[in-house]
């Protein structure tokens, strides 16, 4: 706020000086406050929590590999294997704990037909965990500059 002069013999311009008295006594109260609560804030409560000794114990994945060649015959980490026992099998694994990985090889000529009936028998059988095991490009060859 800007008070001036009630004397004719003021210069006429406002007076710009902000009373600090006021809001220095606003903070120090505002403090005291917060040393007063801030301790009562703080509580704790002492209990003994046991300690643990032992390392979590790591288990090792169980990766089943099934691949499948270009005439449609399945490969049960590296034995052959029938589309029809496929889903029991799939059954008997999926109960396991943890889940083993179902990784699927496929030859680059195989149908996507009999690729899509093993996913299902997976499915079926109640893998959750399943990938596709592929082999990246090879490069193509650099052009020869003359």
């Amino acid at each position: 706020m800007a008070f001036g002069s009630f004397d004719s013999k003021g210069s006429g311009h406002a007076m710009s000086e902000i009373n600090m008295v006021p809001l220095i006594d606003v903070m120090l109260v505002l403090l005291v406050i917060f040393i007063i609560t801030a301790p009562m804030l703080s509580h704790s409560i002492k209990i003994n929590v046991p300690q643990v000794s032992a390392e979590p114990v790591e288990q090792e994945p169980v990766i089943i590999d099934l691949a499948v060649d270009d005439i449609g015959q399945i490969f049960w980490n590296d034995q052959p294997l029938s589309l029809e026992a496929l889903t029991e099998r799939f059954k008997l694994e999926s109960v396991k704990d943890p889940q083993p990985q179902l990784r699927i090889r496929a030859d680059v000529n195989t149908r996507y037909e009999t690729l899509a009936e093993v996913m299902g028998s997976a499915r079926a059988g109640g893998m959750k965990r399943m990938g596709f095991v592929t082999k990246p490009a090879e490069p193509a060859p650099e052009p020869a500059s003359n």
